[in-house]
Formats: C-alpha cells, structure tokens, sequence
C-alpha cells in the first residue's frame, strides 16, 4: 500500500470525526486531548477540530473531570499508582490541576498505605537481595518508582524489614 493511499484513508471530514469519537467516547472515557490527537492524526483542521470538541464536550461525551476520576480510579486499584505518578500522568494529558485535586481527593478515601504495603510485599517475593539492607534499598526504589510518598515509602519498606527480622525463613 503506497503511503499516500494510506494517508487517503486516514482523512476524516468533520462529521466523520465527530461520529468516530462518539464512538470511541461511547466505550471508554477519553480526554480533551486524546480526541485532539486522534483529530490531528485524521488530518482534521485546527479550526475544525475545536468545533467538533466543542459539540463532544457540550453533549457530554467528553469530560475532563469524569475522566480524571475514572484514570485515578483505574490506576489505583489496577496499576497500584501513587497520587505523584498520578497526578503527573494526567498533567501530560492536560486535564486541570483543579480536576485533578477533586478527582484524587474523591478517592483518597482508599487506604494508599495498605495498597502501599501490598505491592511491596509482592515485590519482596520475586527481587532477589543479598542483605535485609538490600531488599529494604530496592523494595523503597520500587515504591517511589510507583508514585507514593517518599515518607511512606520509607515506612512500609522499614515495617517490611522489621517483620522479615522476626521470622525464620528469610
């Protein structure tokens, strides 16, 4: 297939643009700028483009603040994210700072020091440490990798280490 054919395709008019991501918004949530960038990705207008989000967002097919609290929701509970990793992934899409803070306030509710305490103890099971000082060093690497605290991080991996000193088999 010759590259201009497949650019041919790929053109959206407006309206087709405007059927597809009703579409997409009708199975997933999708952000303000996800549907820019699929737009931009059909060739569509600058102009154009911001006419057929402004119809998304007035029939409420998109919503930055419903989308906020359904990633939030998902990466706590799916990917075991922090409020950091969170709130950095939803800058790079461009949602609002003040719908981010709503959207993690709304679900601070769930224990992040349990769910803290849980990927780490599944990290202790498969990393491989020569020393408790060790384990403790990769195991605190592993949790702000994931987004938490810096505070928190040092708790969970220091009560890990102080229950792993009580028993036998490590």
């Amino acid at each position: 297939m010759q590259p201009a054919e497949l650019k041919k395709r790929r053109d959206k008019t407006p309206d087709q643009a405007l059927a597809a991501l009703m579409r997409l918004c009708a199975r997933a949530e999708k952000s303000e700028s996800d549907a820019r960038r699929l737009m931009r990705g059909w060739g569509l207008a600058d102009r154009d483009a911001e006419q057929v989000l402004g119809k998304l967002v007035r029939d409420r097919f998109i919503d930055d603040g419903r989308y906020a609290e359904a990633f939030v929701r998902e990466k706590l509970r799916l990917s075991g994210w922090g409020a950091y990793k969170i709130r950095t992934a939803l800058q790079r899409k461009g949602i609002r700072k003040e719908l981010i803070d709503a959207a993690l306030a709304q679900a601070g509710g769930t224990d992040m020091g349990e769910r803290l305490a849980q990927m780490l103890a599944r990290k202790a099971r498969t990393v491989k440490a020569a020393t408790p000082y060790d384990l403790k060093t990769k195991l605190i690497r592993y949790g702000l990798s994931l987004g938490y605290e810096y505070e928190a991080v040092i708790e969970a991996a220091s009560a890990m280490e102080r229950e792993t000193d009580t028993c036998e088999d490590f």
